[in-house]
């Protein structure tokens, strides 16, 4: 979250910032509470990604809602102001950003790669944000469904393929995660499932079944 103090957007304590929690024993909710001197935090149950979205969603009253994941850092501290700005001027429903992954090996940044030049092309044909940086439309947000919280992974996709394509696009620049999934999953059984997610795209039962996912 330190990263999070330092963008402009954020500078001004009007934005409420959420962390939802599912009931973890490391200190998170200590932690998140230390920065309400910088941010204006609060936590709240969370569960499954979804579940945990889209309560925050339904606690935010501004125009956006900003999903990220907890591990996510930025280098550019005009990313989230540069963002909005996009959203608000061009009147979109959804934004992201490139992902990278920060002291990963080569496989790690390649593969990050390959998902960012995949995120280009989704731009002309089904757009695919994931929830690592998702900037979203409220009243769009809602008139899509939300997450689906029956979703048992990829959440994120299932939800921004339904954005339609001139109300979709890529802010330059990037978030910063780390390679934690691939660690414990393996560069392979994440590429075969990507690719097995991506041939499913219209089959909602494939994100409803268990791919031991979380397991990990």
């Amino acid at each position: 979250m330190t990263s999070l103090t330092k963008q402009t957007y954020l500078q001004n304590r009007k934005t409420k910032v959420f962390v939802a929690d599912a009931g973890s024993t490391d200190g998170t909710q200590d932690l998140a509470l230390s920065f309400r001197d910088r941010l204006d935090v609060e936590v709240i149950p969370g569960g499954l990604p979804s579940v945990g979205r889209n309560a925050g969603a339904r606690l935010a009253d501004g125009p956006y809602v900003l999903f990220i994941d907890a591990d996510m850092e930025f280098h550019d501290d005009t990313l989230i102001a540069r963002a909005v700005e996009r959203m608000r001027d061009q009147q979109l429903h959804c934004i992201t950003t490139n992902i990278w992954c920060e002291g990963g090996n080569a496989m790690d940044q390649t593969l990050y790669l390959g998902n960012n030049i995949s995120q280009w092309f989704s731009q002309f044909i089904s757009p695919f944000s994931t929830g690592m940086f998702m900037l979203f439309d409220r009243t769009r947000f809602w008139e899509l469904g939300g997450f689906h919280e029956q979703a048992l992974f990829a959440e994120d996709y299932l939800l921004s393929k339904k954005v339609s394509t001139g109300r979709f696009a890529i802010v330059p620049g990037g978030a910063y995660t780390t390679n934690r999934r691939f660690t414990k999953m393996g560069h392979l059984k994440m590429m075969r499932l990507f690719i097995w997610t991506a041939l499913n795209t219209w089959n909602e039962k494939h994100f409803l079944k268990d791919q031991k996912y979380w397991e990990a």
